[in-house]
């Protein structure tokens, strides 16, 4: 850390941002918007909507609305899926708050499909027991979603919203963090600005550009994982990467979402031989919990057969206007879904682990909270239920507001100072080679098959590449992959999203959530390295 910015402490500062929220995807945006009147400050590094796995989302949102649904069956299938460690107190709290959370949704003009009579639409997803996807033009929710709460932003002058800025770091003093330091200018500014404030939360998103085929936006990479583990909070489950079975296979980064609600409408996989080869691995076939499905996928490109997504009977001539955002990405790519098969791969889709939390959000560090991909609530376990992510968004974020209002008081907005210092570590559209090696080997040695050994040696490749590139973001990425790799090292067992082929049972002595600090991460990898 530059010393110019060390040399700063919080109480010096004459003015202070009652609450500034980091990110601008669903989880900050609703946050924002259920802490109102309140002032908030959301620092967003790409305008808002953009660059936010949220917008991306095709699925949809989980929740038990229909009249042969219940919370107990929602919860059901949400403790099946997460392989043995879900949190099931919060599971519960999460589910039964859902279907409130959705009509706040509809009050801000989010459109969701309904039938003729008015009621909303809902599909079924892999290992739903119902149908109780709340969608938007079929795989247009995230998007629908996301330009609804941007409009109701816009028009509530509580929320002061600075697009372009890079968040860098957390500021802490003693035990509390006590703002943030950001770069303007989507990160090519020299100039870096110091956001005060008595409450952060951390809504960053997730880790998947931390590997080399990802289906979410550049900026999801480990930056808010690796700033808040740096400043301290505990961390749990990081080993529990989710991998979507269905990326779109055209050689694009991000890769293009076949999204999960085509195989719940009845598209099948199959190799280059036509064989369908998920009958031959699961009962389920492609209705398998998705890292069942990812594995089998991953073991067809891998044997050279190839893996194909065929949605020309289930679907067919409706694609497009069942499915416009697939559909449009396969005709850039010169592929007709409605006639041939779609070339797909497993890309990293979800991060199950992340900064710890409790049930209103708040970390083991004072005065930073956090919602979204980021944190780890427990809801998910070892293998997140299909559109269950978007649903502990809106939970959540809603009850960190609840909980900023009842304990802390009212304070006025003021002016932050405008200079925390200059250096020359400006964001670039392309990765630095260390982070493009870190990407490759990260895909290779932690992706969806693991191994002791490559694990071992992935963490001795991070200290190097650590070495080789000190600057603040890179090492922010770096620590959230070290959490990631070396809790996938220590868990000896294959469960939900953690395959390792050198001990693929799954081993009763380790039903239990992983929780570690930094520390533990780096006293693990200094004992690999010898």
């Amino acid at each position: 850390m530059p010393t110019n910015i060390e040399s700063i402490r919080p109480q010096s500062w004459q003015g202070i941002d009652d609450i500034v929220i980091v990110g601008g995807g669903l989880a900050g945006l609703f946050c924002a918007l259920k802490l109102a009147p309140r002032p908030v400050t959301v620092l967003a590094a790409a305008p808002i909507g953009h660059g936010a796995s949220s917008a991306w989302a095709q699925g949809g949102i989980a929740a038990a609305m229909s009249p042969g649904d219940t919370v107990e069956k929602h919860l059901a299938d949400t403790l099946a899926a997460g392989a043995g460690i879900v949190d099931e107190k919060i599971a519960r709290l999460m589910i039964s708050e859902g279907p409130d959370r959705i009509r706040d949704l509809l009050s801000y003009g989010v459109p969701f499909d309904r039938d003729l009579e008015g009621k909303l639409l809902l599909s079924r997803e892999a290992a739903h027991s119902e149908r109780r996807i709340v969608r938007v033009k079929g795989d247009q929710a995230g998007k629908a979603i996301m330009e609804a709460l941007i409009a109701a932003v816009r028009n509530t002058p509580s929320i002061r919203v600075m697009e372009g800025y890079v968040v860098e770091e957390l500021v802490v003093e003693g035990r509390f963090v006590s703002g943030v330091i950001a770069r303007p200018d989507a990160g090519k500014s020299k100039t870096r600005v110091a956001f005060p404030a008595r409450a952060v939360v951390m809504c960053s998103g997730g880790v998947g550009h931390l590997y080399q085929v990802t289906t979410n936006p550049a900026e999801a990479r480990g930056a808010g994982l690796g700033m808040a583990a740096k400043a301290g909070a505990m961390v749990a489950d990081p080993e529990f990467v989710q991998f979507h079975p269905t990326a779109i296979d055209i050689g694009r980064d991000p890769a293009p979402l076949a999204t999960e609600a085509l195989r719940g409408d009845g598209a099948i996989l199959v190799n280059a031989a036509g064989h369908r080869f998920m009958t031959d691995l699961h009962p389920d076939a492609e209705l398998a919990p998705r890292d069942i499905v990812a594995r089998g996928v991953f073991a067809e490109v891998k044997a050279g057969r190839g893996a194909f997504l065929d949605c020309t009977k289930a679907v067919g001539a409706h694609f497009r206007e069942l499915f416009p955002t697939v559909y449009a990405s396969c005709m850039e790519a010169g592929i007709d879904p409605v006639t041939r098969p779609i070339p797909v791969v497993p890309a990293v889709h979800y991060h199950m682990g992340g900064v710890l939390v409790d049930a209103d959000g708040k970390t083991t560090v004072d005065g930073l909270w956090a919602a979204g991909e980021v944190t780890s609530t427990g809801v998910h376990g070892a293998n997140r239920l299909a559109s269950n992510s978007l649903l502990e968004a809106i939970v959540f974020a809603a009850r960190i507001a609840e909980n900023i209002k009842g304990i802390l008081p009212e304070s006025t907005l003021y002016e932050w100072p405008k200079n925390a210092g200059e250096n020359d570590e400006l964001v670039t559209l392309e990765d630095s080679p260390q982070l493009a090696e870190l990407r490759r080997r990260m895909s290779e040695e932690a992706g969806v098959i693991r191994t002791g050994e490559g694990l071992k040696a992935l963490i001795r490749d991070i200290a190097r590449l650590e070495r080789e590139n000190t600057r603040i973001r890179f090492s922010n990425m770096v620590a959230a992959a070290k959490l990631i790799a070396t809790a996938a090292y220590r868990r000896q067992e294959s469960r939900g999203g953690h395959f390792r082929a050198d001990c693929p049972d799954t081993v009763e002595s380790w039903r239990h959530r992983t929780y570690m600090t930094l520390k533990d991460a780096e006293q693990t990898a200094a004992e690999i390295a010898g």
